[in-house]
């Protein structure tokens, strides 16, 4: 694994340098000599194999942010992995940070090439341990400010690579989902809340378009900004128009960035469900006439129909009535002439 495992100084031959005292070029010895009235400074290094070291540069950052707390996450990926890991981890503030993956492979640990990433960007050093068929690698830094966060990732480059993605960003906020619907004249509560965090500073901004404006509540007495904690923020919009509909966005600064979320306020006037009512009354008005002539309709039809049926009757007894007359009249004929 030479061409893996970062090479150790106590693993490096130094018999030679023991066995051959160190002498001084003819050139520095006569300088040396023309000086010798100067006093002699000496220093030395020691340097140790250790599995996972940190680079002398993060080393001092480190070292200077030493009262920060240590934050330390891990990725597992196997030469089976399908799909990229990703890990999202919140940061509200500065801190130290210690990323591990570990990679399990059937195959020769030397031929798995690895690499750490910051977005597209290959980080300097990278640092790895082998412990039977698994790889270990670790990242060491300090998160300071908002251009270090971002994401970072292990890469293991063998027949297929796999790769581990560590985001970090800053708490996300909560407001209303859903849009609030209120009336003109109305007063309204927006709120948003940073669950388990503390932000630098609140702002609210009002936008129609595409375009945020502060909320100022210095100018406009209709505003007022409020929270009942620090990690919460309300905005009291009174004496509501309809010019104040549109998105409200709660602003949030932290140490390592800006979060923000929107809120989005329906303002209706009172004409609004009137109208509606008025709608809904006109129709059923107009189902009601409807119905109504539909009725008088019919029982003029049904009249219509029983006053010819009446006349068919009358004519029908006219009839029988004049054929009865008929027939009487020969029948009375025929009684007197039998009585002569």
């Amino acid at each position: 694994m030479n061409n893996l495992l970062k090479p150790s100084w106590g693993d490096v031959n130094v018999g030679i340098w023991a066995a051959s005292p160190f002498t001084t070029p003819p050139v520095r010895e006569e300088t040396m000599a023309k000086y010798s009235n100067l006093s002699l400074e000496s220093h030395n290094i020691s340097l140790t194999a250790s599995p996972f070291t940190t680079p002398p540069v993060r080393e001092e950052t480190m070292a200077k942010y030493s009262n920060l707390s240590l934050e330390s996450h891990n990725i597992s990926l196997t030469e089976h992995s399908n799909m990229p890991v990703e890990k999202n981890i919140t940061l509200e503030r500065p801190s130290n940070i210690k990323l591990i993956c570990q990679f399990t492979t059937s195959g020769d640990l030397n031929s798995v090439n690895v690499t750490w990433r910051k977005d597209d960007e290959i980080l300097e050093t990278n640092y790895l341990n082998a412990t039977g068929s698994i790889l270990y690698t670790q990242y060491m830094f300090t998160i300071v400010n908002s251009k270090q966060m971002g994401s970072y990732s292990c890469v293991f480059g063998e027949k297929k690579e796999q790769r581990g993605t560590f985001n970090f960003k800053v708490p996300e906020l909560h407001g209303k989902n859903k849009p609030l619907i209120n009336y003109v004249g109305d007063s309204v509560v927006l709120k948003c809340k940073c669950q388990d965090c503390f932000p630098l500073n609140w702002t609210w901004y009002s936008s129609n378009g595409s375009v945020q404006v502060p909320v100022d509540v210095q100018m406009n007495d209709k505003y007022v900004i409020n929270g009942k904690n620090a990690n919460e923020t309300r905005l009291k919009i009174m004496q509501l128009s309809e010019e104040d509909r549109g998105s409200y966005w709660c602003h949030a600064i932290f140490q390592l960035g800006e979060s923000e979320e929107h809120i989005e306020l329906v303002v209706l006037s009172y004409l609004v469900p009137l109208k509606a009512f008025l709608a809904i009354a006109a129709e059923v008005v107009l189902l009601v006439a409807i119905i109504l002539l539909c009725e008088m309709y019919t029982q003029k039809k049904k009249e219509h129909s029983d006053d010819g049926k009446e006349f068919e009757q009358i004519e029908q007894l006219k009839l029988d009535d004049s054929n009865g007359i008929e027939n009487n009249a020969p029948r009375h004929r025929k009684n007197e002439a039998v009585g002569q």
